[in-house]
Order: structure tokens, then C-alpha cells, then sequence
């Protein structure tokens, strides 16, 4: 296994070091240990073994695990190793970085070159001009060294400020891994919290309102009294139903468990609280100096490396230039028109250049990168300060992580011991649901018995229908085949067997059940011992009912499915239904009574569950009121139907009427009547008598008449033994309707025959007119099917004859389009011949001013600087010979081109002597100038001193007119021995006797006078009367402003009375100052 510091390369497992951010590529397979990589890096990093902790993402590298676990190695996954020792508290901070070994000790300046190290050939020359030729090849060779020593320099110090940047960013990319490391986990312990909290809560709600309220339970309990036929000697009410003292006793105990639970939970919320913030701190805290603020700067400063590299070039072309020139004249090759003068001259130009621009300018560069270069270890020093700081956060975290998750199993197991010491008290709290939902379960119960019955009686009265109809149709086949099969022979066949009764017999069940009604629920057991204060009216509980029979009552109205709320045994539809909707309320209280004690709802969550549920009840409502209204008019229209059909039997009946009145002329022909071949005139005769019988009975017959198919559904096994009746009816009242047939006499019919008759024939009606209508329904649908065929066939017919025209005007089109098209290629073919005619000419015109170009480009190449002019001319005049007589324009125009070109390039020539003249003259005056203006210079100094001088002796002047501050005042000593200024103004100024110690304490002897600089004047005034006396004194201070003070004091001065004298105090002036010389000895 090997490696290569910041060297990236496909197939590498690269390793970064966050501590520093150093870089390593190690050459191992994906069968390597990581272990093997942990010693190799130890050697490498020098960081142990137990202290590297290896991280790719969230992944943490176990030692003893292949790479091939972490699909590793690869070229785009990168390895972090953090050192967990420098991750302690303890541990020491990073020191400075490390210092790089620059060229200040690799690439040292050269030596100045001198002719005594490094001798020439034309160092005797006799000519200064040669003489001066390997000194200019000495010093540019050393600029070339110099250069070069300042560019490698240069070079190694950018190198290191890139490799600076990239270590900062490896920086940040394992902080990043680090801070997505601490994420993971945070996020698995913060849900883990939330869960805790969530639940608890929920428990500490529960559990605090079982402790508020158990005195209220207990009352609630106590106040509910049992039924009379369930009370015993030592039970009369809820309450007895448990022991009052142990469970007092137990609600003291849970108490105190409750309220120590609760501290340790807080105390557990503010830790993890605290643990929050940090993290949210750390995750919001960012490094100052960001690693692309600094490779921007860094790329900024790569002009400098730019602009050395270019210097570079010019400082090696001229050392090429030099060394040939030198070369020349040691080879005496130099042509005639350069001479050694002349290339000294240009030489001198270039060397100033190399001295006052190239070497400056590198240096500038130089400085530039170096002060980059201790800006990027000064930002490498912080970031490593930073991630050293920032990883003993992350470690802190993650153990008070740790600890958390260890706390987490303590709380869970807690909190499952208090919820297990609570649930003895919430029996307190169950056994009023309890009692509610017995009670109601008995309710429901009796209910749902009364619907069992009648579904039973329901099931033995369809039962014994079906036999009776049964029987009758057994006998109507043996009264119609007896008369043709001997009765012996039909009973040998069977045919005599008549159908068995069937008993539908249920043995009776809940008989113990009180008895109460849903209407005792309230006063056996109120709705207030379910805990939750809801005031419903008896609509709202018959809606509640509704909804929770969705959801409760699946099974039991899948057991009553079949009823369809019907009459059954004896009972009305309106019984059957409120018995149905007991059952359900019935059912709904219980359900709640089992919820109530096992969810504890807030007072929000209460209001929404009603809201709820008056919602849904409202929807339901209006469900029903939708569905009674359609019912409604389905009746109508039955109704409707049902007065037609009564019209039409009237009117049916009115022409059997007819019919019949006209019966006895046919008396005589009733004997051919009966023996007619046909079969259905004697039931059409008789069904006739019977519809005419049948409007004698209208108050009966009629009602069942207009009743609908759907309404006499009960009725329905009735009529199925009279099918063959109905028909014959039906016929024979289709027969009547067209006028055509003449009813036989028929025999005589009871009244219950007629009715069912006609109510068969009703029915048959109703069969007949839907049968034609539907009939009519499908032909006005085929009918409209084939009229949309048709105008579907219309529009396509319709869209092929438009795209028909369509394709015409194209084909029409295209025909102007190919006449078009023939016409501009007989165009284009002739232009195309005229132009390659041109072509043809330019290209000849080419060739020849190429073989122009290329002699001018022979004559510049093989002549001198000198020569131009005249090989310029010469090619001129051997154009003008070799043009021909015809002439040619293009080469008549070069050749005046090449001739005055020749004429300006020898006027420039001319020039360029002159100029090299006039620049030798101006360069001897700019030196006699340069000289002068030298001596100008120190003129202008000396003058310049002397003013200075002057003014300052001007300042310094001794004022002998009125005195101000920060001036100069002398000071005599007078006859009384006081210091008495020197002032023809005014008189009276006297020197403080704090300022004749400053100058005299420090002398043998008094002066005889003082000069200093004024800092304070005091005015005073002598007063008459020996008692103190207020005296004015004036402090000036500042900038030459004055303040006034009164003061009172004495006269030592001998003055007269109300003369006023100043007392002055000075300062000791500077060295160049003005002395005062001592007095002699008295």
C-alpha cells in the first residue's frame, strides 16, 4: 500500500485528515482491511490507531470489515479520519502552522556579476563601444538569474497558498460529515423525545384528571342508585361495587408517584431542552473564513505568476540578443550598417527597462504572493482553531446524546409502572359507563328479540302462502284431468300428495331481562356518568343513533336486512322501524359507554366530535328528506298511471255495458258459442261479465285497482296460480278495444273473483304499456343511433369532397411551383457559368499577385535594415521592366505601390539617422540638465533651512508689548527683589514666585533675570483695608481666551492703594530656546 499527498487518481482510495486537512491517496483493493488502512494512515499521519475514527457519509468504517462493505475503494468516495484525542475536552489546542521551506533558503538572489569572476574576450578591446558589450551580457544574464530566482520563489509561495485553500476546504468537508454524523442521531433521539413526550403527556393528562376528579367520581358513584331488583343488603349504589378506603389509600399513593414522576420529567425536559439548543447552535454556527472566499483570492493572484512568466520571456530574449550581438563580434560578422556603437546604444534602453521595470515589477509580484501567502496561514491557522473547537462540541453532544438514549429505557419502564399503578383507579372510573352499558345492552337486546320473533312469524306466514297456493294448483289439474284419467290411476302416479305444514317454532331466550325500556336509561343510569358533559335532545340521540349504527351495528342490520320493514306478526311498518331504531340508539349508547372510559378527550376534541357528528346526522337528515321526496313523486306519477288505467277499464267496462244489452238477440246462438273451436271466448266472456260486475263493487274492486305493482308486493304468490286468468283477460280486453268481437255469455263469478281479476287485469295493463314503451324507448334509440350515423356519414362525406378540392388547387399549384422551379434553375445554371468565368480570372489574378507577394516577401527577408529602401527600388524597377506592353492594371498598381513604398521606406531612413542624431544630442543636454536641476535641488534646500531658521527665531522673539499666553516675556530682578517684566506698555507685571523656584531652586545663585513662556496671568488690585478684601484675577487658558476670577490678598509688592498688577507664570522654554545667564555673586 502506498500513497501520494494531493494527488488524485482513478482506482485511489483518498483519505483526507480533518484535524489538518491533509490529503492522502492509498493504492489498496476492495479486499483490504480497514484496519490495514488505520496502520498505514498511523504511519503516515502519525495519528494512533485507537484514537483515528473513520467516517464515509454517515457510515462509520469498522476495523475488522473488508472496504468491499462500503463499496470502496472508489473514485468518487472520499474517507475522513477524525482524531478522537484531539475531540477530549482536555485536549491542547492546534499549534501554528507549519512554516514551508521557501526559496529564501532554495532560490538565493545571484551574486552582482564582475569582469575579475567572470572574464571576456572583449574586456581589452580598444573600442569602449566593444569594451562595453560583455558588461551588458553580464548584467543581463544576472537581471535573466534574478528573475528567475524571484519567479521560482514566487511560484513555490503560490503553490502554497493553493495548497493552503484545498486543506481549508477538505476542512470544511469533514465538518460537514461531522455535523451530517450529529444530525443522524439527533434526529433518531429528537423523534424518540417526541414520542416520549407525546405519550406522556397524554398519561399525565389521564392521569391528572383521574386525581382531580376523584372525589367528584366518588360522589357521582354514591349518587347512583341500583335497581330495586339488583340491590342487596351490602350493595344499594355504584359506589358499592368497590372498597372506598383502599381505593383512597391508593390515590395518595399514586399521588405522590404522580407528582415525583412529574419533577423527573421535567428535569429530563430541561436537559434535553439544553441538548436542543447546543445542537441548534452548533448546526447554525458556520466557519468565518469560507474556503471559496479564499481559492477566489487565491485565483485573483494568479496574475502575478502570469505576469512574472511574461517578463520571464523578455528577459530571456534579450539575454539571446545580447549573447548574438557578442558572438557577432567576436566572429566579426557584424554587417556593415550595424555598428558596435550602434547596438551599445540600443542596448542601453533594454537595460533600463530590465532595472527600473522588469525586476520591479517582479518584486511587486513577489510581495504581493507572500503577503497572500501569510494571509492564507493566518485563515489556516483559524479554521484549524475553529475545527478543533467545533469537533470537542460535537463530541460533548454526542455523549449527552448517549446519555439520553440511556435515560430513554428508565423513563419508558417508569412511565409503564405508573400507567399500570393508575389502572386500579381507572375502575372508578368505568363502572358507570359499565352500568350504562348493561343497561343499554338490555334495551337492545329486547329489541332485537321482538325483530327476531316477528321475522320468524314473517317467514311462517310466506311459508304457509306457498302451500296454500300449492294445494289450490294441485287440485285445479286434478279437477281439469280427472274427468279423462281414472282416479286410480293418478293415485298410483302420486299425484293425490298434498304439501306438508311447515312450523316455524323458536325456543324462547332472554327471559331473565329487566324489565326496561330505552326511556329508563336516563333515570337508571344519567349520561353524566360517562364523564363527558353532552346535552343531546331526543333528535340529536336519534341521530347519533343513525351514525353510530354505521359503523356498530354492521352485523345486526345485516341480521334484519331481509325485513324491509314490512308488517310482520301483527305489527305495523311504523312498529317495526321504531323497534329497528331502539336497537340501534340502544346499541350507539353502549358503544360510547365502552369509548368514554378508555379515551380521555380534551374539551376541543369533544366539540369536534359532536360537530362532527351533527354534520354527518345533518347529511343523513337530508338524505332521507331527499329520498321521501323522490318517493314521494314516484307515487304521483303511480297515482297518475293508476287514474288513466281507472279511465280505461271505465270506458271498457261502458262498452261491455253495450255489449251485454244487446245479449238477449243472441240467445240463440249460445249453443254454437259454447261449442266454438276457439278457447279463449268462454274466460274472455266471463272475464268481460266479470269487469262488468266488477264496477257494481267500485268501493272495493277499484281501491286494489289503483294500487301500484310495487305497493301489493306481499300479495305477489297470490297470483301466481292466476297467470294462465290474467292472460286470457288481457286478450280479451285487446280484442275488445278494437270493436271487432262480440263476449259469449259467461258463467256467473263471485265478487272476490272479480276483484282479482280486475287487479290482474291491472296488473297485465301495466305489463303491457312497459312493455310497449320499452319497445318504444329502444326504436327512438335506434332511431337516433341511425340519424347520428347518418350526419356522422354527412360530415365525412362532406370532409373528403373538401379535401378532394383541397388536393386539386395543390396539384394545380405544384404544377406553377415545377414551371417556377425549371426557369430559376435555367437562371442559376447561367449565373453559375458566369461566375466560375470569374472565378477562372481571380484565380489566374491570384496567382500572379501571390508571385508579386512572394518576391516582396524575398526582398524584405534576404535585406537589411539598411538595404530595404534599395531592395524596395530595385524590385520596382524590374517590375516596370517585366511588365508588358498590353499592361496590366493589377500589376501596374503593385509596382506603383512597391515604388512608393521604396520612396517612404527611404524617407524613414532618413528619418531614423536623423532622429538617432537628434536623440544622442538630447540625451548629452538631458544629462547638463539632469545636473543642473541636482544643483537646483540643493539650492532650493538651503534656502528652504534658512527660512525655517528664520522662522523660528521670528517665533521665538522676546514680547515687550502687552503679554498673552504662549508668549516669551524677560523678567528682571529689581531693587525690592522681585522679578519685574520688561514691558513699555505696561507695568506691574511681577513674576509668580512658583515660577522663580522652577528657575532658581536648581542654581547657586538667583539670576539676575528669566525668559519663559506665559501659561497663566493673574490680575489683582491692592486694597486699602488691611482685612481681606476681594481682589479680580484672570485665568487665561485655551486658545488666547480669557476667564476672571475674584480674589482677595495682601500688597507685597508696595503698591499704592487701588493699583492693579499682574501676576505671571512661565514655563521653561526648549533647549533651542533662549537662556538666561546667572547674575554674579553679590
Amino acid at each position: 500500500m502506498s500513497s501520494s499527498e494531493n494527488v488524485i487518481q482513478r482506482g485511489k482510495l483518498l483519505v483526507h485528515i480533518a484535524e489538518n486537512g491533509h490529503s492522502f491517496e492509498l493504492d489498496c483493493d476492495e479486499d483490504t482491511l480497514v484496519v490495514s488502512v488505520q496502520r498505514y494512515l498511523e504511519s503516515l499521519s502519525g495519528i494512533r490507531l485507537t484514537d483515528q475514527l473513520l467516517l464515509y457519509l454517515d457510515l462509520k468504517l469498522e476495523p475488522q470489515s473488508p472496504l468491499s462493505t462500503y463499496k470502496l475503494p472508489s473514485d468518487d468516495r472520499e474517507v475522513f479520519v477524525f482524531n478522537k484525542s484531539k475531540m477530549r475536552s482536555n485536549s491542547a489546542p492546534p499549534g501554528p502552522e507549519e512554516e514551508f521551506e521557501l526559496s529564501e533558503n532554495i532560490y538565493v538572489d545571484p551574486p552582482q556579476p564582475t569582469s575579475s569572476l567572470d572574464p571576456h574576450p572583449l574586456d581589452e578591446a580598444p573600442d569602449p563601444a566593444l569594451k562595453a558589450l560583455p558588461s551588458y551580457e553580464r548584467q543581463f544574464r544576472y537581471h535573466y538569474q534574478l528573475g528567475d530566482a524571484i519567479y521560482r520563489r514566487t511560484l513555490m509561495k503560490y503553490n502554497a497558498c493553493e495548497k493552503l485553500a484545498r486543506e481549508q476546504r477538505v476542512q470544511e468537508k469533514a465538518l460537514e460529515i461531522a455535523r451530517g454524523n450529529l444530525d443522524h442521531f439527533y434526529k433518531m433521539i429528537n423523534q424518540n423525545y417526541m414520542d416520549f413526550v407525546k405519550c406522556y403527556s397524554q398519561q399525565q393528562r389521564t392521569h391528572s384528571n383521574l386525581l382531580v376528579n376523584f372525589g367528584r367520581d366518588l360522589e357521582r358513584l354514591k349518587s347512583i342508585k341500583l335497581l330495586p331488583f339488583l340491590q342487596t343488603a351490602d350493595r344499594k349504589c355504584l359506589l358499592d361495587f368497590v372498597k372506598e378506603d383502599n381505593l383512597r389509600k391508593m390515590v395518595d399513593d399514586c399521588n405522590n408517584s404522580h407528582r415525583q414522576f412529574e419533577c423527573k420529567v421535567g428535569d429530563f425536559k430541561h436537559e434535553f431542552g439544553e441538548l436542543k439548543r447546543s445542537t441548534e447552535h452548533l448546526f447554525s454556527n458556520k466557519a468565518s473564513i469560507l474556503s471559496r472566499d479564499l481559492e477566489r483570492t487565491v485565483k485573483e493572484h494568479e496574475h502575478h505568476i502570469n505576469e512574472q512568466k511574461s517578463i520571464m520571456q523578455a528577459l530571456s530574449k534579450d539575454v539571446g540578443l545580447v549573447k548574438k550581438l557578442v558572438d557577432d563580434c567576436l566572429t566579426s560578422q557584424l554587417s556593415s550598417s550595424l555598428r558596435p556603437h550602434d547596438a551599445v546604444s540600443a542596448l542601453g534602453p533594454m537595460y533600463e527597462g530590465h532595472d527600473k521595470s522588469y525586476l520591479p515589477k517582479m518584486q511587486s509580484c513577489e510581495h504581493a504572493v507572500s503577503n497572500l501567502l501569510v494571509f492564507c496561514k493566518n485563515k489556516k491557522s483559524e479554521m484549524n482553531n475553529f475545527v478543533h473547537k467545533y469537533m470537542q462540541k460535537i463530541a460533548y453532544i454526542q455523549y449527552t446524546i448517549k446519555e439520553v438514549r440511556y435515560k430513554f429505557s428508565v423513563f419508558t419502564e417508569a412511565l409503564k409502572r405508573q400507567n399500570d399503578q393508575f389502572e386500579q383507579l381507572k375502575v372508578i372510573r368505568g363502572i358507570g359507563p359499565a352500568y350504562r352499558a348493561c343497561l343499554a345492552e338490555i334495551v337492545r337486546r329486547k329489541a332485537s328479540m321482538k325483530l327476531y320473533m316477528g321475522m320468524a312469524g314473517q317467514l311462517a306466514e310466506r311459508l304457509a302462502t306457498k302451500r296454500e297456493s300449492e294445494i289450490r294448483r294441485r287440485e285445479e289439474f286434478l279437477k281439469v284431468n280427472s274427468s279423462f284419467i281414472p282416479r286410480d290411476v293418478l293415485a298410483s302416479m302420486g299425484l293425490y300428495d298434498t304439501p306438508s305444514t311447515c312450523d316455524v317454532n323458536v325456543a324462547p331466550f332472554d327471559t331473565n331481562l329487566l324489565d326496561i325500556d330505552i326511556s329508563d336509561l336516563d333515570r337508571f343510569a344519567p349520561e353524566h356518568l360517562l364523564g363527558l358533559s353532552l346535552k343531546k335532545s331526543s333528535s340529536s340521540m336519534s341521530q347519533d343513533a343513525e351514525i353510530s349504527s354505521e359503523s356498530g351495528t354492521e352485523t345486526y342490520n345485516d341480521f334484519i336486512e331481509g325485513s324491509e320493514l314490512v308488517e310482520i306478526a301483527g305489527t305495523s311498518k311504523l312498529e317495526v322501524e321504531n323497534a329497528k331504531l331502539k336497537a340501534e340508539l340502544a346499541s350507539a349508547i353502549a358503544m360510547l359507554c365502552t369509548f368514554s372510559p378508555e379515551v380521555d378527550f380534551e374539551d376541543g376534541e369533544v366539540g369536534n366530535m359532536l360537530k362532527n357528528s351533527a354534520e354527518k346526522t345533518a347529511e343523513a337528515l337530508h338524505l332521507k328528506d331527499e329520498h321521501e321526496k323522490h318517493l314521494l313523486n314516484m307515487l304521483k306519477v303511480k297515482h297518475m298511471q293508476c287514474e288513466s288505467y281507472e279511465k280505461r277499464i271505465k270506458e271498457l267496462e261502458n262498452r261491455l255495458s253495450d255489449q251485454y244489452s244487446i245479449e238477449p238477440k243472441l240467445n240463440k246462438d249460445e249453443s254454437t258459442r259454447f261449442t266454438s273451436s276457439e278457447p279463449m271466448d268462454e274466460t274472455s266472456y266471463a272475464s268481460s261479465s266479470l269487469l262488468l260486475k266488477s264496477g257494481c263493487n267500485d268501493s272495493s274492486g277499484t281501491t286494489n285497482v289503483h294500487l301500484d305493482s310495487s305497493m301489493v308486493e306481499p300479495n305477489r304468490d297470490e297470483k301466481d296460480d292466476k297467470e294462465t286468468v290474467v292472460a286470457d283477460v288481457g286478450m280479451v280486453l285487446a280484442t275488445s278495444s278494437t270493436g271487432d268481437y262480440m263476449p259469449p255469455p259467461m258463467k256467473s263469478l263471485t265478487c272476490d273473483e272479480q276483484v282479482k281479476a280486475s287487479g290482474d287485469l291491472v296488473v297485465e295493463l301495466q305489463n303491457l304499456l312497459a312493455e310497449k314503451s320499452n319497445q318504444l324507448h329502444d326504436t327512438e334509440t335506434k332511431l337516433q343511433a341511425a340519424m347520428e350515423e347518418v350526419t356522422r356519414l354527412s360530415g365525412e362525406l362532406e370532409i373528403s369532397r373538401n379535401l378532394l378540392d383541397e388536393s386539386q388547387m395543390n396539384c394545380a399549384h405544384l404544377e406553377n411551383c415545377l414551371h417556377e422551379a425549371r426557369e430559376e434553375a435555367q437562371t442559376h445554371l447561367c449565373a453559375a457559368d458566369r461566375r466560375a468565368s470569374e472565378y477562372t480570372a481571380l484565380r489566374a489574378s491570384a496567382v500572379k499577385i501571390r508571385s508579386l507577394f512572394e518576391r516582396l516577401k524575398t526582398c524584405v527577408s534576404s535585406a537589411g535594415v539598411a538595404g530595404f529602401s534599395e531592395s524596395l527600388r530595385s524590385l520596382a524597377q524590374s517590375l516596370a521592366n517585366s511588365a508588358n506592353e498590353n499592361g496590366d492594371d493589377g500589376t501596374a498598381e503593385f509596382r506603383e505601390c512597391v515604388r512608393v513604398l521604396a520612396e517612404k521606406v527611404g524617407v524613414l531612413t532618413r528619418q531614423r539617422s536623423e532622429l538617432i542624431d537628434r536623440y544622442t544630442k538630447a540625451e548629452t543636454s538631458h544629462e547638463h540638465l539632469t545636473k543642473e536641476l541636482e544643483e537646483k535641488k540643493e539650492l532650493v534646500n538651503t534656502l528652504y533651512t534658512k527660512l525655517q531658521s528664520e522662522k523660528q527665531v521670528n517665533k521665538e522673539k522676546i514680547s515687550f508689548g502687552r503679554l498673552e499666553l504662549h508668549e516669551i516675556a524677560a523678567f528682571v530682578l529689581n531693587v525690592a527683589g522681585h522679578y519685574e517684566a520688561i514691558n513699555r506698555n505696561c507695568s506691574h507685571y511681577y513674576l509668580s514666585s512658583e515660577s522663580v523656584s522652577l528657575f532658581a531652586d536648581h542654581l547657586p545663585h538667583r539670576p539676575t533675570y528669566i525668559v519663559g513662556q506665559i501659561v497663566h496671568i493673574e490680575r489683582q488690585t491692592v486694597k486699602s483695608s488691611p482685612v481681606l478684601a476681594e481682589r479680580a484675577t484672570t485665568t487665561s487658558s485655551g486658545q488666547g481666551q480669557g476667564q476672571f476670577h475674584l480674589n482677595s490678598g495682601t500688597n507685597p509688592y508696595g503698591l499704592s492703594a487701588g493699583s492693579e498688577y499682574f501676576v505671571v507664570t512661565v514655563a521653561i522654554l526648549p533647549d533651542n530656546a533662549i537662556h538666561s545667564p546667572t547674575a554674579a555673586a553679590s
